[in-house]
């Protein structure tokens, strides 16, 4: 009974969710009725008036009653009067008969196109038939558009491996340890691998990647945590919700659910991304810091020289990655440095770990197995029939939650990459997406792999590998001349990621505070274009050294501040929320609070001029 009122609650959470997302659907405009131009006027001659201004659209069935439901003066000329005479109740009748026959011809021709519509036709929506026909239409170019610009997608493909191994290892290591070692660092990277290239194939937008988040393994640790306190086994009960996942984001996908992102405002993104910077930042911290407490207090060195050797990593990437907009060499050799800085140093840092003056610190590199096996020698398909109907049945809740927390990583991962500032040409697929986004969980789930996500820092990564810019002299600063849109960038990264299983040996010499130094520099990267943090910093800034267009001049500081440390409020909700055992299974749920806060709590405190002011308006 326990575990039912824990689901039960579970339950709860979700229609919540679900209610908050839905709600403002909901909200449609009443339509106005015919005859209110004509309430509003006084005599029959205003009438007569507004109907030949064209202020007044209704048709010439109803053009007789109209008049008659206008108001009329009465002979002192002091108020209006209302006519209930015999003639005016038969007007009434014929009004009502004619809006009777319009409703019964608008019943008929919908009840007539469902009908036509046939199976399919009442399973996927239009949206889906769209983003199904857009990509069709450029399927195939997808894949030869790379071979006309190998000079961008080579130097992108070794740059790109490095960028997703990294958080693929360092998750598989987090996972290791907080699931006793049912998942590890071999799962990570088979699970990235293959869904990856499966997700390159099957994808309506191939510039965006999917690959593990945190926020997906702190929902990972919350169910590993709760089988473990019900007794229940874990790959069975994964599983299960895995496979409910997929039916759910199936579901909405062919549904074309994905334009309810659109109340997913600037507010909402802005602390979402925030929460995955402090996500990489924490995770690369807590790396650093259990050096310190393993080490010997009497001797801190091995510490010291793994936090030189992380801070080197992360301050050289972010030199080489900002190298193109400088003023050294020529476009040519500063895009070289950019595209294959990174590698470089990646390799560079843990050649230098090898070497004796280097190697006698003992910097503690990644621990992986010798060969290729799951963790624990365990089979790869896990059985289904483990647990009783009712624990499959009651799955059904926790997918719900993991399905929300899918479609708002999933999708807001996928608009940041078709922002309109990234010039792609060949338009967005969200529908197409979520539904390959789906199959591929329902797939993971069967062979009890991690389930992959939306991941915005890679998504950001391979469009900005892909990018062709040149340096603006009247601007003083870079601006996109092409962008190649290929599937061939993704297939490729992922194919040598799920082939790193069979190089598992040359991954032990890779240093651990190496992959610190590079979430360091994920973290950071992914803080760029936050105008939420850009405010906190603005905040103590003089007005006069502000922009222009800065919202501190437009609705002052008080206002601003106000805006501001609600964001701050929430991203420390749902940190605190998410770093909680007992409630990080609830995380997703409490994602959708941060739409309920922007749609009825900021109206109140600001106007619709105000939000937009900063950058936020309210989506129609």
């Amino acid at each position: 009974m326990g575990f039912l009122r824990q689901l039960l609650k579970l339950s709860l959470w979700t229609n919540i969710a679900l209610c908050v997302i839905s709600f403002p659907l909901l909200q449609q405009p009443t339509p106005p009725s015919i005859t209110a131009p004509f309430l509003q006027t006084r005599t029959l001659r205003d009438v007569q008036a507004t109907l030949r201004n064209g202020r007044a659209r209704t048709s010439a069935g109803n053009y007789r009653a109209s008049l008659q439901l206008a108001t009329l003066e009465d002979d002192d000329g002091e108020g209006p009067f209302y006519d209930f005479s015999p003639s005016y109740l038969e007007q009434i009748d014929k009004y009502r008969g004619y809006r009777r026959r319009i409703f019964l011809r608008k019943l008929y021709n919908a009840t007539a196109s469902s009908q036509n519509k046939g199976f399919l036709g009442h399973i996927i929506s239009p949206e889906m038939k769209e983003d199904f026909e857009l990509r069709r239409g450029v399927y195939l170019s997808d894949w030869t558009d790379a071979f006309s610009n190998m000079k961008t997608v080579v130097p992108a493909i070794l740059f790109l491996y490095f960028a997703c191994l990294s958080p693929a290892v360092s998750f598989g290591t987090i996972a290791t340890e907080i699931t006793n070692g049912a998942m590890g660092i071999v799962e990570f990277l088979l699970s990235a691998g293959l869904s990856g290239v499966a997700y390159s194939i099957l994808c309506g937008q191939p510039m965006a990647f999917i690959a593990p988040t945190g926020l997906t393994l702190a929902f990972i640790s919350g169910l590993f945590r709760f089988c473990t306190l019900r007794g229940l086994p874990f790959f069975p009960v994964y599983s299960w919700v895995g496979l409910w996942t997929s039916f759910f984001f199936v579901v909405l996908g062919l549904k074309g659910s994905s334009q309810l992102i659109r109340f997913c405002t600037r507010f909402t993104d802005e602390i979402f991304n925030a929460l995955l910077s402090m996500n990489f930042l924490y995770e690369a911290i807590a790396s650093l810091k259990r050096n310190f407490e393993t080490a010997d207090p009497m001797n801190l060195t091995m510490p010291f020289v793994a936090l030189a050797m992380a801070l080197t990593t992360f301050w050289s990437t972010m030199q080489v990655a900002a190298f193109e907009t400088s003023k050294f060499f020529n476009q040519k050799a500063r895009t070289f440095v950019k595209d294959f800085g990174p590698v470089t140093i990646f390799v560079l840092m843990s050649l230098v770990n090898q070497q004796q003056w280097v190697k006698k610190f003992a910097v503690p590199t990644l621990v992986v197995p010798s060969t290729f096996q799951l963790a624990g020698n365990r089979n790869l398909f896990i059985d289904l029939h483990a647990v009783p109907m009712r624990v499959k049945l009651l799955c059904a809740f926790p997918a719900m939650l993991l399905s929300s927390l899918f479609f708002m990583d999933q999708n807001i991962s996928v608009r940041v990459v078709n922002n309109p500032d990234n010039k792609l040409s060949k338009g967005a697929a969200y529908n197409l997406d979520m539904v390959a986004l789906g199959i591929i969980t329902g797939a993971l789930s069967l062979v009890g792999l991690p389930w992959m996500c939306g991941a915005t820092v890679q998504s950001l990564s391979h469009v900005r590998a892909m990018t062709e810019t040149r340096f603006n002299e009247e601007t003083g600063e870079p601006e996109i001349v092409k962008v190649t849109e290929t599937r061939v960038t993704g297939f490729t990264v992922h194919a040598l990621l799920a082939a790193t299983v069979f190089l598992l040996p040359l991954l032990r010499f890779v240093p651990i505070p190496v992959v610190a130094g590079t979430f360091i520099f994920l973290g950071r990267k992914l803080m760029s274009g936050n105008s939420f943090l850009q405010r906190v910093r603005d905040s103590f800034v003089e007005t006069s050294r502000l922009p222009k267009d800065h919202p501190i001049r437009y609705i002052g500081r008080t206002k601003t501040a106000i805006f501001t440390v609600t964001q701050i409020a929430c991203l420390l909700g749902l940190w605190f929320f998410k770093q909680n055992s007992a409630t990080a299974i609830f995380f997703p749920s409490m994602i959708g609070l941060l739409m309920v806060i922007r749609s009825y709590l900021l109206p109140k405190l600001f106007t619709e001029d105000e939000l937009c002011d900063l950058g936020d308006p309210t989506p129609s």
